[in-house]
C-alpha cells in the first residue's frame, strides 16, 4: 500500500448541536461506479455501480442511521465505555470518535479523495495520543477502496484498534428473494462465532452458522446482535444471491470480522476490523486488551477494504 500525504492543518470539532446536513465529496469513473463521502465521520454515504443502482444501505434513521461508518480508535463496546491507561480510567463510547468527527479534505480528484482526521484539545480527552488518520478513497472499475493510515505522532507508544462497518443493501435488488442472500467464504473458518452479552462484552462462543464456507443469511441468526469472528482464515467474501449481482469484500491487514444487522432491517453489515469488544472478563491496560495493535513513535499502520461490485 502506497503512503497517503503529508498531514494537513490541525483538526478543530465542531460545536456541539444538531447533526449538520450532509457536505459530500463525490467520485467516479466514466461508464463505471460512483461514490460519495460524507466529512462528518468520512462515511461512505453512497456506492452505485455502472447501472446507477444503490449497493450500500441507505441510512434510514427510523431504522439505524449508519451507512458506512469509520470505527476509531476502538472496535465494539469497552467495559463500562471505559478503558484504563497507566491506572487511570478513561472513558471511550463504543466504536469510538472518528465516526461522529469532522475530518479534512486534503486532496481530491475525479476518481478519488484524501480525508484526515488529526488530535485536538477534544479528542485528547477521550485518548491522550497525538495521531493522524488517514482515509483514501479511490473509484476503480471494479469497485471502491479504501485505505487507511493511521500515524502516531508522539513520543510514546500508542494503542489503536481500527475498523469498517459498511451496510450493504439486503437484498442487493429489490426483485431478488430476502432468503437466497449468502456470504461465501475464501476459506473454511472456525467452528464457532463468538457473541456478546447484554453489555456488549464477548461472553459466549456459539457453533459457527458458516457451513462448507457458506453463510446463509436469516434474520433469526441476529437476534443476540453480530457474529464475531476473531481471527479469520478468508482474506475475502463474495455476498449476494446466486444468479444475482454480488459485492467481494477483500481486507488487507484486518483479521477480525464481524456480521450483523437489525432482523428485518434492509441491510448486513460486513466489518473487516483489527479488534473487537471488551471480552466479559478483561480489565486490564489497554494495551493488553485483546485485537489492540502497538503503533510505536513515528510509524504507521496501515489497512484497507476493497467493494468489488460483480
Amino acid at each position: 500500500m502506497t503512503d497517503l500525504l503529508q498531514p494537513s492543518p490541525l483538526h478543530v470539532a465542531p460545536p456541539a448541536g444538531p447533526p449538520a446536513a450532509p457536505d459530500l465529496v463525490t467520485i467516479s469513473r466514466p461508464d463505471g461506479p460512483s461514490a460519495a463521502i460524507n466529512l462528518t465521520g468520512a462515511e461512505l454515504w453512497f456506492l452505485r455501480d455502472a447501472t446507477g443502482a444503490d449497493v450500500l444501505w441507505d441510512g434510514d434513521p427510523a431504522v439505524w442511521s449508519g451507512r458506512c461508518p469509520i470505527l476509531f480508535p476502538i472496535v465494539g463496546r469497552l467495559a463500562a465505555d471505559t478503558y484504563r491507561l497507566d491506572g487511570q480510567a478513561h472513558h471511550l463510547a463504543k466504536h469510538g470518535f472518528a465516526r461522529q468527527s469532522r475530518f479534512t479534505l486534503a486532496e481530491t480528484g475525479e476518481d478519488h479523495v484524501l480525508l484526515r482526521l488529526e488530535d485536538d484539545a477534544t479528542t485528547r480527552v477521550a485518548y491522550p495520543f497525538a495521531f493522524a488518520l488517514s482515509l483514501r478513497f479511490a473509484i476503480t472499475a471494479q469497485g471502491l477502496t479504501i485505505a487507511a493510515e493511521v500515524a502516531n505522532r508522539g513520543e510514546g507508544n500508542m494503542p489503536v484498534s481500527f475498523g469498517f462497518h459498511p451496510a450493504l443493501r439486503w437484498p442487493l435488488r429489490p426483485d431478488q428473494p430476502r432468503a437466497d442472500h449468502r456470504i461465501v467464504f475464501d476459506d473454511e473458518e472456525a467452528p464457532v462465532v463468538h457473541r456478546m452479552d447484554a453489555n456488549g462484552l464477548l461472553a459466549t462462543t456459539q457453533p459457527s452458522p458458516i457451513v462448507e464456507r457458506v453463510l446463509a443469511l436469516r434474520d433469526d441468526l441476529f437476534i443476540d446482535d453480530a457474529l464475531i469472528l476473531p481471527g479469520v482464515n478468508s482474506r475475502g467474501v463474495t455476498y449476494g444471491a446466486p444468479g444475482g449481482p454480488s459485492v467481494r469484500v477483500e481486507a488487507e491487514n484486518l483479521p477480525d470480522l464481524g456480521i450483523w444487522t437489525k432482523p428485518g432491517a434492509g441491510f448486513i453489515c460486513i466489518e473487516p476490523w483489527q479488534g473487537y469488544n471488551d471480552p466479559v472478563d478483561f480489565s486490564d491496560d489497554i494495551f493488553h486488551k485483546p485485537g489492540i495493535v502497538t503503533i510505536a513513535p513515528g510509524d504507521v499502520w496501515k489497512a484497507s477494504i476493497t467493494l468489488r461490485l460483480g
